[in-house]
């Protein structure tokens, strides 16, 4: 992928989001994500984990593919979460139900050192610290992470030992 430079008179922001897709082709949708991602105005596409395999959590279908991003961004929050809905949009994401299987998902997990809580977005995502599936290709990226109102990465990651998941491939970047 070809990295770009965020423009514009902000400070860039070092934002982490996470992709999942378990309907379709999900590594060609997390793929053209990604791509997508990297040539959006404002988004500088620093790296990607591996992809990874988990089963749904509180629900059913095939499992998931997975990974993380980390984006240096000029965006605020709300343009950024804006920006993600439409890729999921174009992707023909639908939301009949709760954790319904998706053709792409992709949420903000964490935007800087930012807590931010409005109806709209909730950071760090509420659930993050409690999912392998995130922690992992997270603590791929950024190992010495600490994540607000949790702590530092590598602590969390004992609580989800327990989860299957399992790494495909090589790094995407």
């Amino acid at each position: 992928m070809d990295r770009k430079r965020t423009e514009g008179l902000e400070p860039a922001v070092r934002a982490y989001i996470g992709l999942g897709a378990n309907l379709g082709e999900p590594g060609d949708q997390l793929a053209a994500a990604l791509a997508a991602l990297a040539s959006s105005p404002g988004i500088t596409l620093v790296a990607c984990s591996a992809f990874y395999r988990s089963a749904p959590i509180a629900s059913s279908g095939p499992d998931y593919l997975n990974a993380v991003a980390a984006l240096d961004t000029t965006l605020q929050p709300p343009a950024l979460l804006a920006r993600l809905q439409a890729l999921e949009a174009q992707a023909g994401r639908l939301r009949p139900y709760l954790n319904a299987p998706r053709t792409l998902d992709l949420d903000l997990l964490l935007y800087g050192t930012s807590v931010i809580a409005t109806p709209e977005l909730t950071v760090p995502h509420p659930r993050l610290h409690l999912r392998a599936f995130v922690l992992l290709p997270l603590a791929e990226l950024a190992p010495e992470l600490a994540l607000p109102l949790h702590g530092p990465l590598a602590a969390l990651l004992p609580g989800v030992a327990g989860q299957a998941i399992e790494r495909l491939g090589v790094d995407r970047m």
